[in-house]
């Protein structure tokens, strides 16, 4: 990820995807842009779930559970 910011929730009434939508709502809001990655601990993220609208989901071990690590992943082209 190339920017970012951390988002605690451990709203035990809210599904994984209110929670990504809540985090993407207050990143838009306070940076102006739209995150497109979001890193959770494994155990947050069901094998079915890849995405939350254009956000991709990805497990990372070294995250803690109810932690959410969202924001830009630049795309690259590839120089030909």
């Amino acid at each position: 990820m190339d920017i970012g910011m951390l988002w605690f929730d451990n709203d035990p009434k809210a599904d994984l995807q209110s929670k990504v939508n809540k985090a993407a709502a207050y990143y838009r809001t306070k940076y102006g842009g739209e995150p497109n990655l979001c890193f959770v601990h494994p155990s947050m993220l069901p094998d079915a779930i890849t995405a939350v609208g254009e956000i991709t989901l990805k497990s990372n071990g070294s995250m803690i559970p109810h932690h959410f690590w969202i924001g830009v992943q630049l795309q690259t082209v590839p120089i030909p």
